[in-house]
């Protein structure tokens, strides 16, 4: 049976789409990963949103959640959010407390989970990351950062659905090449970094959505 599965998030699932044409897929890991499940699911195709905007933060994802998520109706949902909720106590001086952050997040969640039938034990939470580019980032950013992802492990847990460690991806990453070639600024993936998104999504997703 068709499914619906919608992408959440920031500029990593963006990633260029056409916001005139809501069937754009951007540049990213969600086009790579559209790509494969339009030809698993070639006899009956997957309604595959992006709804990711690039600058969200987790309280403009509420502000519009009804019109780009609940109406949307999704059987999976797949959310990658919090790192503008860092970045932007760095570069705008406009912080998002942790305790903050998890409660937009769990708010996020609870609206799916009560107003759609989609299957929370069949989406998946994406943690942010962060790489050390340039020289010092990872280091400053992290007493900020890493409350946000431990938060988006916890929401993960407490709504039963699944949870890909993309800070351990990426770190696993540096064994091949630097973290220039993974995410030249350290937050926004190159192509090499999207197909590694991409990869790891679909195997921790793969029972989900594989033909």
């Amino acid at each position: 049976m068709a499914k619906t599965l919608l992408f959440q998030g920031d500029s990593i699932t963006d990633a260029g789409r056409d916001k005139e044409n809501h069937g754009h897929k951007g540049r990213g890991y969600v086009h790579l990963l559209s790509c494969k499940l339009d030809f698993e699911h070639i006899a009956e195709p997957w309604t595959i949103h992006n709804r990711g905007i690039s600058g969200n933060r987790t309280k403009d994802l509420i502000a519009r959640w009804q019109e780009d998520c609940i109406d949307l109706k999704p059987d999976f949902l797949s959310l990658y959010i919090g790192i503008n909720n860092t970045w932007r106590k760095f570069d705008r001086d406009d912080p998002t407390p942790a305790e903050v952050f998890e409660d937009e997040l769990n708010t996020l969640l609870q609206q799916v989970q009560e107003n759609t039938a989609c299957d929370m034990s069949a989406s998946i939470l994406l943690e942010p990351f962060v790489l050390d580019v340039p020289a010092g980032r990872r280091q400053e950013w992290a007493h900020d950062l890493i409350p946000k992802q431990a938060a988006v492990k916890t929401a993960a847990s407490t709504f039963g659905m699944r949870f890909l460690s993309l800070q351990n991806l990426f770190d696993d990453a540096l064994n091949k090449a630097p973290a220039e070639r993974w995410a030249a600024d350290g937050v926004h993936p190159t192509p090499a970094g999207h197909y590694l998104i991409a990869q790891a999504w679909y195997d921790a997703m793969q029972d989900i959505v594989g033909a």
